[in-house]
């Protein structure tokens, strides 16, 4: 899966978005600050995930 497909968004790295939540105009309170982080990550560790998954599939479809 292309950038291209995700959408029309650049793809920021893990660090570059940590630093954008921690550097933003507004500071986020802990309990915030840990949610967006636990999602932002859930949703990397998904699309992994899912990437991963169609790797596998399109490799059987070749075999």
């Amino acid at each position: 899966m292309t950038q291209q497909a995700e959408g029309s968004r650049p793809q920021l790295t893990l660090h570059d978005r940590l630093c954008q939540l921690l550097d933003g105009p507004a500071p986020l309170d802990k309990k915030a600050l840990l949610a967006t982080l636990h999602a932002e990550i859930t949703r990397r560790e998904t699309h992994a995930y899912t990437a991963g998954w169609n790797d596998a599939v399109s490799e059987l479809r070749r075999a």
